[in-house]
């Protein structure tokens, strides 16, 4: 009888946690893992960085312990948008907590600069404002990576608990209700409490996010990476966030086979297909008839070969066109560096640069541009347009030219298209011009404080795709982040929680739903 009682507090406690507002649960879990920083600068002698958060941590639960429970007992009064709500809160204000124990512990910068980088890393962007090398110590490093690794897995959740149900982040190209509405179908997603299916997403996902991180850890220390290097690489592909202790992977020890296994890792932006069949956007074929892995290596495979043949003719010119090894690096660079700014990660290969050696020309960061804005696939950790978009609009773009060419023809779904509804690729176009919209306001923006028109675009894409390297590749004569006032840098905030969240789901938090009981 004692045990019976005991279990039926305990599951009364559960519930009384899922009760609390969602906010308030992101909060705590991110005080809690403050644990790590503060252990790994207590053991590289870091010791105020260690205090630093080591007492942020501290704080963050006594914080939420106070309000857990002047709410307990009662049930947030949201309506059907409340956890999108909270995941806006998320990427606006808890920053504001983040940067508390970085600001302590750098103690060389300015809170407001703190709270820019801890945007930037918890949206996965990976833009940084510390780019001198020893300017911040590895405790640091690892925090960014790890506020990173944590806004993808928050992401990866939110994409199957939050976003899916909601026909939101791409799913609305496939779903049968209107963005920013629950679908009219009856399903076991639907039917589920909101909370309930949150906890039941996050024990499915949540391992194997932390089991796929752990595995690429410890391959890059095997093949020479120091620890720290390699968990915060490992961190920064599965989040797709490009964070690097060492300035990039020139700087990294693990060579070849370092950017080989990251490849690999990478592969899991393309598609959500790669790990998880939990969304409306999984087929019964599997990988193989995936129209987002597809086009994904298609112009993984594509763009490399292209650039290749430039190169080669650009060799041919100097004489330099018999030199094998010389080509073959120059396409791994290529194909590397490809896959990594289409998934938005933004690392480039060490052999990048060995193109440009090989046959004297420049890469057109256009390119770069160009892929981090196609980005990867739905409900993954990889920003931009997303290709099953990508994918909508050009099954209606053969679609009509069909019928140019047999005006009177029925047009015929196919397998392939199945996955797509009738209305996708309006609201596919619907959100390309939604995009373009904020793309020109964002870069008019920037022109009016100071920034010269070329850089304005790459940091509004570096922004609205979730790709901070770009603002160091994509430009000829490249402005750095730290080079922005305070303003222009506030803007680039706007722009992050806008391509993280996307602009569908701002549009859809104006609905009067949201305040609905």
């Amino acid at each position: 009888m004692a045990r019976r009682v005991q279990r039926q507090k305990q599951k009364t406690f559960a519930a009384q946690l899922l009760d609390l507002p969602l906010f308030l649960l992101i909060i705590a879990v991110f005080s809690v893992s403050m644990i790590i920083p503060a252990l790994h600068g207590g053991a590289t002698r870091a010791l105020e960085t260690a205090r630093a958060f080591l007492y942020s941590g501290i704080l963050g639960v006594m914080i939420f312990g106070m309000i857990a429970l002047a709410l307990a007992g009662r049930t947030p009064k949201f309506g059907a948008l409340g956890s999108l709500m909270a995941l806006f809160s998320t990427f606006v204000f808890l920053p504001v907590f983040l940067a508390l124990p970085f600001f302590e512990g750098a103690g060389t910068t300015t809170y407001f600069a703190a709270y820019v980088e801890m945007v930037s890393s918890l949206t996965t962007t990976g833009a940084t404002l510390f780019t001198a090398p020893g300017e911040i110590n590895d405790t640091l490093h690892l925090w960014r990576a790890q506020v990173g690794w944590m806004g993808g897995l928050l992401m990866w959740i939110a994409a199957s608990a939050i976003l899916a149900p909601l026909n939101l982040g791409g799913f609305e190209v496939t779903a049968q209700a209107e963005p920013g509405q629950r679908e009219s179908q009856s399903s076991l997603i639907d039917r589920a409490n909101p909370r309930t299916r949150l906890l039941r997403v996050t024990g499915t996902l949540a391992p194997i996010y932390v089991m796929l991180t752990v595995v690429l850890w410890v391959l890059l220390m095997i093949s020479g990476d120091r620890s720290i290097v390699a968990l915060c690489h490992a961190m920064s592909v599965m989040a797709t966030s490009g964070i690097s202790p060492v300035n990039g992977l020139e700087g990294a020890s693990a060579g070849l086979t370092g950017e080989a296994l990251m490849m690999l890792f990478m592969l899991f932006a393309l598609s959500r297909l790669t790990f998880s069949s939990d969304t409306v956007t999984a087929t019964t074929g599997g990988l193989r008839t995936d129209p987002e892995f597809r086009i994904g290596l298609i112009i993984v495979i594509g763009v490399p070969l292209i650039l290749v043949l430039r190169h080669w003719i650009g060799a041919f010119e100097t004489s330099a066109e018999d030199q094998i090894t010389d080509v073959l690096l120059a396409f791994w660079g290529a194909f590397f560096t490809v896959l990594s700014f289409l998934t938005t990660t933004g690392f480039t290969s060490a052999e990048w640069s060995s193109a440009q050696t090989w046959s004297g020309l420049e890469t057109s960061g256009l390119i770069l541009l160009g892929l981090a804005l196609i980005g990867g696939g739905v409900a993954t950790t990889a920003g931009g347009v997303k290709l099953l978009r990508v994918f909508a609009l050009y099954l209606n773009g053969r679609r009509e030219l069909e019928r140019l060419v047999h005006p009177s023809s029925v047009g015929r779904i196919g397998g392939e298209g199945r996955r797509i509804q009738r209305n996708g690729a309006f609201i596919a176009w619907i959100f390309f011009m939604l995009f373009a919209l904020t793309l020109t306001a964002l870069t008019l923006l920037f022109a009016l404080l100071g920034v010269d028109l070329e850089n304005a675009i790459v940091f509004s894409i570096a922004g609205l795709s979730t790709t901070g390297p770009l603002i160091t590749y994509a430009s000829e004569d490249p402005r750095l982040l730290s080079d922005l006032g305070t303003y222009a840098q506030l803007v680039f905030c706007a722009a992050m929680v806008l391509g993280r969240l996307e602009t569908l789901a701002i549009i859809a938090l104006l609905t009067p739903d949201l305040w609905r009981n």
